[in-house]
């Protein structure tokens, strides 16, 4: 069995290392093509190596093709497997410490919030002109499987508007299933569940052990939890005011409503400092700083260090190689997949990017109809999916009104900021962020009109209600294993710590 699988953004050693892993502990997959490609040289050459150390050592004949050319990497790819961050480090400060000025307090800042709507901006951009090669030079039965955020934002352009089939993909439904087994004494395989939504936004609408329905005792089962009663308490929150469980972390929910962070005095009340992803002020530029760094200087360590074994038992959880195994082997897997709603969800938008449950074989990838989500829920889905529209079509045409629309409308922002202030933070954004966003030249152009004419409204230099500093990396010296993790997970908040009180 022989097909090409193409990684772009091949330089993020946390994810393009532990999907190939997964990749290649499919038996039948031990003749695949594999293709890696980053915009960055010296990324892509330390990743390679690495990997190609690791394909060595596991006694597979396969030869690693990178380059810093797409369009070469793309050619005649079944499979295109996409973790970009457009911009890197440098724009994702911009999208947590501009904010910040406002008053609007990220923890992420990847999928909604003002981080989330400039990342998007950036993203899709990029995007399209993916989907431009992709449709040029990969094999016609092409998939995308995209990996990268805002998910919902960009594999709703990539389907509406790059005419490539995509698949958005997640693991934030693998870790609240192991959250709800473990407070009722369980492990994650014995507790079924069905969960319903939109990307960070998805809803445990059915739980069951053994026929049992597990959801009524869920509100109590959390909040007596030693730990998990300190790490999700806005989790927690939303479970006792709209009656179901979320998916995503404590930070990452705590910025897609309005609730939990509009004032900067009561956001120590929601959080936890044990780990960044229960809400620390840009905990995860942070991590993803360190990790970068560490990577950078501790990278001749990694070639000494064992290799990854590809062994069936040592596969993560992430979805990318379950489904390709699924689509060329015919075995049947079962996941929450990030697709086109067309009536899968009937109380949310066809036209909106839902995750859900779905099915994989020989025939394809499969969405069973889910019905309404519960009333109060889909209202939390429909606020965020408003916003993602407009940014998304933002996006495409370069229209910064709608841009600025999507920042009113965004919970959060709205909540902290009044619409001047909104006005001048997007134009500072739009300024900061110029080389990446080729799409608004004249909003651009105006928006440093606007900012060099003065008359602007007084900001403030706020660190946020929880910053902690990046680590440097004498620092990161004394624990290597956890640097280590830390930069080499793709899922970066797996193994979640609390503080007492």
């Amino acid at each position: 069995m022989s097909f090409k699988v193409a990684f772009i953004g091949a330089g993020s050693i946390g994810f393009t290392r532990g999907l190939l892993r997964d990749l290649l502990s499919v038996p039948e997959f031990k003749d695949i093509q594999v293709a890696f490609t980053d915009i960055n040289q010296h990324n892509l050459d330390m990743v390679t190596e690495l990997c190609q150390r690791d394909i060595v050592e596991n006694g597979l004949n396969i030869k690693i093709q990178a380059s810093t050319d797409r369009r070469e990497a793309l050619k005649d790819a079944k499979y295109v497997l996409c973790t970009i961050r457009v911009g890197g480090l440098e724009a994702f400060a911009t999208d947590v410490d501009i904010p910040l000025k406002y008053g609007v307090d990220q923890c992420v800042g990847d999928t909604l919030c003002a981080g989330g709507i400039m990342y998007g901006q950036r993203g899709i951009s990029e995007m399209l002109r993916i989907c431009g090669d992709i449709r040029d030079v990969a094999s016609p039965d092409v998939l995308l499987l995209n990996y990268a955020n805002p998910m919902a934002m960009l594999t709703w352009a990539c389907n509406t508007y790059g005419g490539v089939r995509t698949i958005g993909l997640c693991h934030g439904v693998q870790h609240g299933h192991r959250q709800i087994a473990n407070v009722y004494g369980l492990n994650k395989e014995e507790v079924d569940i069905i969960c319903a939504g939109i990307n960070h936004q998805t809803w445990y609408i059915q739980a069951r052990h053994q026929g049992k329905d597990l959801t009524q005792g869920l509100l109590e089962a959390f909040e007596n939890h030693p730990e998990y009663a300190r790490t999700e308490k806005v989790r927690i929150d939303m479970l006792r005011r709209f009656g179901y469980y979320s998916t995503e972390s404590n930070g990452h929910l705590s910025e897609y409503v309005p609730w939990y962070r509009k004032r900067a005095s009561e956001i120590q009340d929601w959080i936890d400092l044990g780990s960044w992803i229960n809400g620390e002020t840009g905990g995860y530029l942070r991590v993803c700083t360190e990790g970068r760094n560490w990577f950078e200087t501790d990278f001749p360590n990694w070639m000494k260090d064992k290799a990854m074994e590809y062994k069936a038992e040592k596969r993560s959880e992430e979805h990318g190689s379950y489904i390709i195994e699924g689509l060329e082997t015919g075995r049947v897997y079962r996941g929450h997949f990030n697709l086109v709603n067309n009536g899968v969800i009937s109380n949310l938008p066809n036209d909106a990017i839902i995750e859900a449950p779905g099915y994989v074989d020989g025939n394809g990838i499969s969405m069973p109809h889910v019905g309404d989500l519960p009333l109060g829920p889909a209202a939390v889905c429909n606020v965020s999916i408003s916003v993602q529209r407009l940014a998304v079509e933002a996006a495409v045409h370069g229209d910064d009104k709608l841009l600025r629309q999507a920042f009113m409308m965004d919970p959060l922002v709205g909540a902290v900021c009044n619409p001047k202030e909104i006005w001048q933070m997007v134009d500072e954004m739009l300024v900061a962020q110029e080389k990446w966003l080729p799409q608004y030249g004249s909003a651009i152009e105006e928006a440093k009109n606007r900012l060099a004419a003065g008359n602007l409204i007084p900001t403030r230099d706020y660190e946020g209600a929880a910053r902690l500093k990046v680590k440097t990396v004498e620092e990161m010296k004394q624990d290597r294993q956890a640097a280590n993790k830390n930069a080499g997970e793709a899922d970066k908040g797996k193994d979640r710590a609390a503080v007492s009180s």
